[in-house]
């Protein structure tokens, strides 16, 4: 399955946020209407799903026979009246009916048991249906979540992912409206629409189609107009859902960001203003649909009266029996039901159409960084890897890297330093191709990244952040991520590795701990070991290191940087480091400032240098002694409290 095209595909980085006026809505939504329905006429009568499609067919059949069945009734009702007030029949048909020699009380009877199997067959129409729609539903909502994958990160940085989720949510039940309702509903809502209109001028005349016409037309008209008018209403309230929703989850996200700086007024301050707009356009949009509702009814009495009164004077006239009045007023009434479920249907649908608006675009979104048509698996053998002359822009006018080369032979361990913001980590973000290069090329084994698939070169690349962030699952599952396949022999064989195994099993829970959201219940070192575990599982070539014990007090560091040259042994690894500690050993250092390198040898020759890279030794070296004599008074101190508290 693919995601319907659309001719105007935007680049990812283009805002979905940006809004339009409800005209532009609507007629963009008149124009798509057709397209809407043939982009999703596949996953309604799917080629290789031949169950759904009997299943559409049944759900047909019981819908003519459940629209002849309704029409009908009225006409058994008026028998039964003209059967009860003993008059005789009017037209030579009725007189011929064998009907007629039927009592009331069978009348009655066939009267109720018509309606029961209408209804019966309704509800049969909808459960064979059912299954159509949600299929319809479930293939669109796994094409959206796996296009959303596709996109590239600086999408993903630009949107919030609480809006995401609020879009493709809305976007989901939009489109089961609009599958539902147009299909399975407005199809027999016209049908049923025809055979009351050809009954009453059978039995009637055409004066009476032509005053139902009329009604039909000016409702139609003043339900188009309003709903219209709505539309904008709704896209408003739609706007407002996503930014509440938006703020509630960063919101939980950053619960602990919130209880640092004692923000919790502030919080529900911001979200209070956010609902109360919500709350204003939800509002507006029930006291639109009241008025709506009202013009509807007031549309529907004037023609129902109109009729009913042209009936009761026949009626004195002799031309009409009382069967007569009640079959047009039945007849009448039971239109309404449709008609109105017309006026429902449009605003459903366009209502649909609002809601499935954002996640079509997205759908329509292409990613940054693609693969090349010719694209082929990348083949790894040593593993060296070549920088030549890459420079890269996030945004014209801020460069990052400018005319960057350096190489990293095959199983060699080289270190990119320098202060922040000199671009260190945009070279493992170039190097996973999550942005393409905006000059030079970057090679492994000799071939350009960009000629290669994603997929096969993420696959030989494997990554320890600075900030690693788990899934809300067991210790297993986030160790395992790094190959879902894995057994669980080898996820423990993997955390013995990463010296994690210890901590695991005194755990009550062991590898099935929970590790909470973002991994929140793990100290820093204990997550760090987790991904550190998932990359060995992993198993890839090629490692990055990126600055994955910055966050970490000195004595973590140490223990997680055994763990590091663990992984790192045999491996081509490119370290990105603040803390110049953990690169003294590397093969090659490379020092990095306002996109250049500036000085690049081992820890050595650049101290002897007495460079960029030396001064950034000694004042770490200076923060590291005082980091030493803090402990040193600490442990002195709780050794005197200890000793007091012995004595």
């Amino acid at each position: 399955m693919v995601p319907p095209k659309n001719t105007s595909s935007v680049h990812d980085t283009a805002s979905l946020d940006s809004t339009t006026d409800a005209s532009g809505l609507i007629d963009a939504g008149e124009r798509g209407f057709v397209s809407t329905l043939k982009n999703l006429w596949p996953y309604m009568w799917p080629q290789s799903r031949p169950d759904l499609k009997r299943k559409v067919f049944y759900a047909f059949l019981c819908m003519v026979f459940a629209k002849t069945t309704t029409v009908f009734v009225p006409y058994v009702y008026k028998l039964a009246t003209d059967k009860l007030v003993g008059e005789a029949p009017v037209s030579s048909l009725e007189s011929s009916l064998p009907l007629l020699v039927f009592t009331p009380l069978i009348l009655v009877v066939t009267y109720n048991l018509m309606r029961v199997l209408t209804v019966g067959l309704n509800q049969l129409r909808d459960g064979f249906f059912a299954s159509v729609g949600q299929h319809a539903v479930r293939q669109l909502s796994n094409i959206v979540f796996a296009h959303l994958h596709q996109l590239s990160l600086r999408f993903h940085l630009e949107r919030r992912t609480g809006g995401l989720s609020r879009v493709i949510e809305r976007g989901t039940k939009g489109i089961n409206s609009i599958v539902r309702f147009s299909i399975l509903s407005g199809v027999p809502t016209l049908f049923e629409f025809l055979l009351i209109a050809i009954m009453i001028w059978y039995w009637f005349n055409l004066t009476y189609v032509l005053v139902i016409v009329v009604m039909v037309v000016a409702y139609v008209f003043f339900t188009v107009r309003t709903s219209n008018w709505r539309i904008g209403i709704r896209r408003e309230l739609n706007r407002n859902d996503t930014d509440a929703h938006s703020k509630v989850v960063d919101s939980l996200l950053n619960f602990e960001t919130v209880k640092y700086f004692g923000n919790e007024k502030h919080e529900a301050d911001r979200f209070g203003k956010a609902i109360a707009k919500y709350e204003k356009a939800a509002i507006l949009n029930w006291t639109s649909l009241t008025w709506l509702n009202f013009g509807q009814s007031v549309i529907m009495a004037l023609g129902l009266g109109t009729c009913m009164a042209m009936s009761a004077k026949s009626v004195e006239s002799g031309e009409q029996s009382i069967g007569d009045f009640v079959m047009i007023n039945a007849l009448l009434v039971q239109l309404f039901i449709p008609l109105n479920f017309i006026g429902f249907l449009y605003r459903e649908i366009r209502q649909g159409f609002a809601d499935v608006e954002e996640m079509f675009r997205l759908l329509n979104v292409t990613p940054e960084v693609q693969d090349a048509s010719e694209a082929v698996p990348i083949v790894v053998g040593p593993g060296q890897i070549q920088f030549e002359n890459v420079s890269f822009h996030y945004t014209p006018d801020r460069k990052i890297l400018k005319n960057i080369s350096f190489e990293i032979p095959a199983g060699k361990t080289v270190a990119v330093v320098g202060p922040s913001g000199a671009g260190k980590s945009t070279l493992s973000r170039l190097l996973f191709r999550f942005y393409d290069v905006t000059d030079g090329k970057i090679l492994i084994d000799g071939q350009d990244i960009r000629s290669v698939t994603q997929d096969s070169l993420r696959s030989k690349i494997g990554m320890v952040p600075q900030d690693t962030v788990l899934f809300n699952d067991t210790i297993a599952y986030n160790i395992g991520y790094g190959c879902p396949s894995s057994s669980q022999q080898q996820i423990e064989v993997a955390a013995e590795m990463a010296q994690i195994s210890g901590f695991i099993q005194k755990l009550p829970a062991g590898f099935e701990t929970e590790v909470g959201e973002r991994g929140l219940k793990l100290s820093g070192g204990e997550k760090q070991r987790v991904a550190i575990a998932r990359t060995l599982l992993k198993a890839p070539p090629i490692l990055i290191l990126d600055e994955a014990t910055s966050a970490l007090d000195t004595q973590t560091e140490n223990e997680i940087q055994a763990a590091l040259d663990e992984v790192s042994k045999n491996r081509t690894t490119l370290i990105i480091a603040h803390r110049l500690s953990t690169v003294v050993n590397a093969d090659r250092i490379l020092v990095l400032d306002d996109g250049r390198i500036v000085e690049q040898g081992t820890h050595s020759e650049l101290v002897q240098q007495k460079g960029l890279y030396a001064e950034m030794w000694g004042r770490q070296q200076e923060l590291s002694e005082a980091e030493r004599q803090l402990r040193e008074v600490q442990a002195k101190e709780k050794m005197r409290l200890q000793s007091a508290k012995n004595s």
